[in-house]
């Protein structure tokens, strides 16, 4: 058995290098993907190499620029250009670090891929993969990892999920690892300022005219700064006084105008969604309807719903109580206890 270690560098994907190159000892291989603007990628690479160098593996760099530009970035453009929310992660997982990378370690003869994420994966009884959260469930990744497929879980290994963020930096300390202290980054990779905008407009080369804010019946409240710059259910940075806070209740891209209503205002909440682009780890196919929990957010607590099944690759939600402003493009994970069923991209929310 041999396996190939996604390292980007940091402490997380190091460790788990050194904890698979003690499992796997003469046959783990790390491999540093090029994702986003090579340059900026030297230190990392760097780094990944050096503790290769001292777990004495192998240690290569793969370029996937282009598959990234064209899966990620593209996608991520024309969500917020749509007036929706993206999740480039979840597409980056889906397509790059658990598919492209897949591809490449089965090319190379290597069996297993492993990452340094932080969930867990077990086997059923039945011989079904199933994806579970974290022991540390502060840094629970299992959200952004709901799109992978038996076939990948069946040759992933996570060997941090039955660990906290302390113990992988202790460890990392005590093994001398030149980036044991670095900090996590917090921001998307490939706009690590945060500004979002400003990443579309270069990228893009175009000028996103400034719109109206309106209110519910229509009325003009103010101007925003165009589309790009604004996602469902914020509050923060609009601009527009008023004598109650005001949330994004919509974002329309045809009429360039974004609906602003009150808190508490009962426009602001949607009793259910409706997902497309679904994957179902847990089972095949829902029968009939679920009971369960959701995150429709990544940093939000799980919700109670009903899940029904409405086609082979779509989904509709069902929220015990009323949610504020789903944001179209976002993921909606569905859990039972600490398992991930499935999930998929919000493509409607619903009265």
């Amino acid at each position: 058995m041999s396996v190939l270690v996604a390292m980007s560098g940091g402490v997380d994907s190091s460790v788990a290098a050194f904890l698979m190159s003690e499992k796997y000892k003469n046959s783990c291989h790390g491999a540093t993907m090029i994702l986003f603007n090579a340059c900026s990628n030297e230190n990392n690479i760097n780094d990944a190499k050096a503790i290769c160098e001292r777990l004495k593996i192998p240690h290569s760099v793969i370029n996937y620029e282009a598959e990234f530009k064209k899966r990620v970035i593209e996608n991520f453009i024309e969500t917020y250009e749509r007036g929706g929310t993206p999740n480039p992660c979840i597409e980056c997982n889906k397509y790059l670090k658990f598919g492209a990378l897949f591809d490449h370690a089965k090319n190379s003869g290597l069996n297993k891929i492993a990452t340094g994420h932080y969930a867990i994966i077990e086997r059923s009884s039945s011989g079904r993969y199933l994806l579970k959260k974290a022991h540390d469930t502060a840094r629970d990744q299992s959200y952004v990892l709901y799109v992978l497929s038996q076939k990948i879980l069946s040759c992933v290994e996570f060997p941090l999920g039955g660990m906290t963020k302390s113990e992988v930096r202790n460890l990392a300390a005590q093994l001398n690892f030149i980036n044991s202290n670095r900090t996590d980054s917090q921001d998307i990779c490939f706009v690590p300022d945060g500004n979002y905008a400003g990443f579309i407009k270069n990228q893009t080369g175009k000028n996103y005219s400034p719109g109206n804010f309106i209110d519910t019946s229509g009325k003009i409240l103010g101007v925003h700064k165009g589309i790009i710059n604004y996602t469902a259910g914020q509050r923060r940075g609009l601009g527009v006084s008023a004598p109650t806070r005001l949330f994004i209740l919509k974002i329309d891209p045809e009429s360039n105008n974004i609906t602003l209503a009150p808190e508490n205002d009962d426009e602001l909440y949607f009793k259910s969604v409706k997902l497309k682009n679904i994957n179902l780890i847990a089972l095949d196919k829902i029968e009939n309807f679920l009971n369960a929990r959701v995150k429709i957010r990544y940093r939000q607590n799980e919700i109670p719903a009903k899940i029904f099944q409405t086609d082979e690759n779509n989904l509709a939600v069902e929220f015990q109580q009323p949610q504020l402003t789903p944001a179209i493009g976002q993921s909606c994970v569905i859990y039972d206890d600490d398992y991930v069923i499935g999930g998929g991209i919000i493509a409607e929310a619903c009265k």
